[in-house]
C-alpha cells in the first residue's frame, strides 16, 4: 500500500494562448484597475521576491502564472516546488507582458487574496498615518520602511493610492506582508482611537524629531507630497515634529522623511 501524501501534488501546467480566455480577461481587469482589485479583493504579485515575501509571511497563492522562460529560471522553479495545489498556468509571451508594467518580464505572477488587516488602531504599538499619499512609489517606500523599522500597522486616508496596485507593491518589496494595512480610514478618528503618542511630521514644527522620546506607544502621521496633513489630522495629533534639515533645501520629499522619523524611533527602542 501507498504511502499517504503529506501534501497535495504539483497541479498540471495549463497553458494560455488567448485573450478571450476568462482567465486571462479577469486577470487583465486586475492588473489595470483599482475599482477590480477592490470589488474582488484580489492582486496580483509581480516577480519572485514578492510572491517569496508572501509565502514567508504563510500566504498561499489562489493561482501562479507563468512564461515560456520561467522554465529556465532556477529561482522561480525552486518557489513552483513550495506550491503544491496550487493552479499553474503558462502564458505565451504576449499575454503576459501585457499583465506585468515590468519591461523585462519576471517571469511569475501570481493571484492573491488581499490579506485583510488583523491589529486595529486600539491593539497598535508602533503605526504609520498616510493621509492622501498619491504617487505609489512613495506610498511603497513608506510602507517598505514601516515595515522594516518594525511598525505592526499603516492606516490610510482614502486619498492615498491604491496599496494593493502593482506599483506599489513593487515599491513595497514585501513591506505588505508585514504590516496590517488600512485603507480608506478616518485618520482623524484612528488618531482619536490610538492608545499611544500620535506625532504629525509638519514644516511649521517648533519641535525636532530628535527632541522627542519616541520609545512607546507611537503613531507618525505623514501627509500628502504637495499639500503635507490637512488641519483636521494636525489638530488630531497629540503633538506636531520637524525633521531639522541644516542645509539649504526647504523640505524632504515624504518617503524620505517617513524613513527618517521611523528609523529615529527605531534607534531608540533598540536602546
Amino acid at each position: 500500500m501507498n504511502a499517504a501524501r503529506t501534501t497535495d501534488p504539483q497541479p498540471e501546467m495549463k497553458r494560455l494562448t488567448s485573450h478571450d480566455n476568462p482567465l486571462f480577461k479577469e486577470l487583465a481587469k486586475l492588473a489595470g484597475s483599482a475599482r477590480q482589485r477592490k470589488k474582488a479583493g484580489q492582486t496580483l504579485l509581480d516577480g519572485a521576491h514578492l510572491l517569496a515575501a508572501y509565502l514567508d509571511a504563510g500566504g498561499k497563492p489562489l493561482h501562479v502564472l507563468t512564461n515560456v522562460a520561467a522554465e529556465q529560471d532556477n529561482e522561480i522553479a525552486a518557489l513552483l516546488k513550495k506550491l503544491p495545489g496550487v493552479p499553474l498556468t503558462q502564458l505565451d509571451e504576449k499575454l503576459f507582458a501585457e499583465l506585468s508594467e515590468l519591461k523585462t518580464p519576471s517571469g511569475v505572477l501570481a493571484l492573491i487574496a488581499q490579506p485583510q488587516p488583523q491589529i486595529s488602531a486600539v491593539r497598535s504599538h508602533f503605526a504609520l498615518l498616510l493621509e492622501d499619499i498619491q504617487d505609489p512609489g512613495n506610498l511603497g517606500s513608506l510602507l517598505r520602511s514601516a515595515a522594516a523599522a518594525g511598525c505592526d500597522a499603516a492606516f490610510l486616508s482614502e486619498g492615498c493610492a491604491d496599496a494593493w496596485s502593482p506599483k506599489v507593491l513593487r515599491a513595497g518589496m514585501g513591506g505588505h506582508f508585514a504590516l496590517s494595512i488600512h485603507e480608506t480610514t478616518d485618520l482623524p478618528a484612528v488618531a482619536a482611537a490610538f492608545d499611544g503618542a500620535v506625532l504629525a511630521a509638519s514644516l511649521a514644527a517648533g519641535t525636532t524629531l530628535y527632541d522627542c522620546d519616541l520609545r512607546g506607544k507611537l503613531a507618525f502621521a505623514l501627509g500628502n507630497e504637495g499639500a503635507g496633513l490637512s488641519e483636521a489630522m494636525l489638530a488630531a495629533a497629540g503633538r506636531r515634529i520637524t525633521v531639522p534639515m541644516p542645509g539649504k533645501i526647504e523640505s524632504l520629499n515624504v518617503a524620505a522623511a517617513g524613513a527618517v522619523c521611523l528609523f529615529e524611533a527605531a534607534r531608540q527602542r533598540r536602546r
